[in-house]
């Protein structure tokens, strides 16, 4: 499954943000200036920090789904749907064993998966596939309404295509850090191995 950030030209990725959320376009046109604007962070950062949006969702643990549940613990949000054959699963395992690596700390951080397909994935679903990951990460689904809103606002996109009898999800495949007081503080690009977000989730946690 092609990521859409990596498959189409910077330009074009600026247009999609610009066309989705005026939240991630400042984030990518101001993405030259940025490198010194937080404190040695991995993953380009959100100059000035921001809210992150709020959204209620259906959990995969069987309750209400939002950000504030997690206040005061370090958040990763991702987007994706249960059946991505490669892309999804590399970002979950690669926040699993980040998760791992960050000891008794991990116990400070939050996974939030949040699907772009419900009609395959209800909660139950979701909270089947993320437990094979890491049994503390949770899921979050709703109406395709509901996710739509959510993603606009986080300016994710997700469009659907065939795929033999079924089909999938061309989608962003970024991820957002929240820090503790709900800020949106970073977003990482696709590919970075899990000591990248050990190295910024500790920065995060001590701020």
């Amino acid at each position: 499954m092609p990521s859409l950030l990596r498959s189409r030209s910077e330009a074009s990725a600026r247009a999609v943000a610009r066309a989705l959320s005026p939240l991630l376009a400042l984030f990518l046109l101001g993405a030259p200036a940025r490198a010194a604007d937080d404190a040695g962070l991995i993953a380009g950062v959100f100059s000035p920090p921001r809210a992150a949006p709020e959204f209620s969702l259906r959990g995969s643990d069987g309750q209400d789904l939002t950000l504030g549940r997690y206040r005061g613990k370090v958040i990763v949000l991702a987007f994706g749907f249960t059946s991505c054959p490669d892309v999804c699963p590399v970002t979950l395992g690669t926040l699993a064993d980040a998760r791992k690596k960050l000891g008794a700390q991990g116990d400070e951080l939050q996974v939030v998966y949040i699907t772009v397909d419900p009609e395959r994935d209800d909660v139950e679903r979701l909270r089947s596939y993320l437990k094979s990951f890491d049994a503390t990460f949770v899921g979050g689904t709703g109406t395709a309404e509901q996710l739509a809103a959510v993603r606009k606002e986080y300016g994710i996109a997700a469009s659907r295509r065939a795929a033999g009898a079924s089909y999938g999800f061309d989608h962003s495949s970024y991820t957002y850090l929240i820090d503790r007081s709900g800020r949106l503080r970073a977003l990482m690009p696709y590919g970075h191995p899990p000591g990248d977000y050990v190295h910024d989730v500790k920065l995060l946690l001590e701020q």
